[in-house]
């Protein structure tokens, strides 16, 4: 089969077929589209269709290929990760805004899972101490694996949100922590049904442990210092309310490009 006739009998989205029929041969995309007649050798074909049959299936194309990219870095993805997606660049923008490039300031990224948020910051902050932790061994690979892979030089830690930190503190905190409700029926759909659900949902209405973060971001975030969590649509109000009563000021909330109240920051007050 040539290379045209396998994009059209996919049966998936020709965009998708493009990339997956890529990484099959080992092309560029480009070279795929302009290499139209060329005929596919059987192990190619073979491979291009467990793919595509994944992708029927429902499963993400990020791990189907392996990887996905965040804030212009090549990531490796896989199951034990969620997967970067651009609303979380958000998070990024307002760390990198408060985090300047000639200071060695101290950063923590709560549940790094493939080390998305701490080696973008990392990236663009090449002075500032990154440290990221997570709660899941087999996610912490992945972080482990995209650090060395790009050459970035964070701190990592296994363990559950600022355990492994006692008596330190930080100039800023960031998360994307899970904020899906338990019984929320997108977790029934697209890609999230094959992410990890404990990336995903936290408690009865989602926030569960963003409160368990800002009660304890007090101990961790130095006088002056900033807290910053992804959230999701319509907790913005709630959210604001657990910073301000935690005792953070200049709670805001920032939307994502698609409008929707995306993340939420406040200072620590000195005492």
């Amino acid at each position: 089969m040539n290379i045209s006739r396998a994009l059209a009998a996919a049966g998936i989205e020709p965009r998708e077929a493009r990339l997956l029929l890529a990484e099959a041969c080992g092309f560029s995309e480009a070279s795929v589209i302009a290499q139209g007649e060329t005929e596919l050798p059987a192990e190619i074909d073979a491979r291009f269709a467990a793919m595509v049959e994944r992708r029927r299936n429902g499963e993400p194309i990020a791990y189907i290929v392996g990887r996905r990219e965040f804030y212009s870095l090549p990531l490796t993805v896989g199951p034990p990760v969620l997967i970067p997606r651009p609303e979380t660049e958000l998070l990024v923008d307002l760390a990198l805004e408060r985090i300047s490039s000639g200071t060695t300031t101290s950063v923590l990224d709560l549940g790094t899972g493939s080390g998305a948020i701490a080696l973008a910051i990392k990236r663009n902050r090449p002075r500032a101490r990154v440290v990221a932790v997570e709660a899941s061994a087999a996610a912490l690979e992945y972080a482990k694996r995209n650090a060395a892979k790009l050459g970035l030089e964070i701190e990592l830690a296994h363990g559950d949100w600022f355990a492994p930190f006692r008596g330190e503190r930080f100039d800023v905190v960031v998360s994307n922590p899970p904020y899906v409700a338990l019984e929320d029926p997108h977790l029934d759909r697209g890609d999230v049904r094959f992410e990890p659900r404990g990336a995903l949902v936290a408690g009865a209405d989602g926030l569960a442990e963003i409160r368990r973060i800002v009660r304890d971001a007090t101990q961790f975030v130095k006088a002056g210092g900033w807290l910053l969590l992804e959230h999701g649509e319509g907790q913005e109000n709630a959210v604001q309310g657990l910073f301000s009563t935690a005792g953070f000021v200049g709670v805001t909330t920032w939307p994502d490009l698609a409008g929707i109240a995306r993340a939420t920051g406040g200072t620590l007050k000195s005492d």
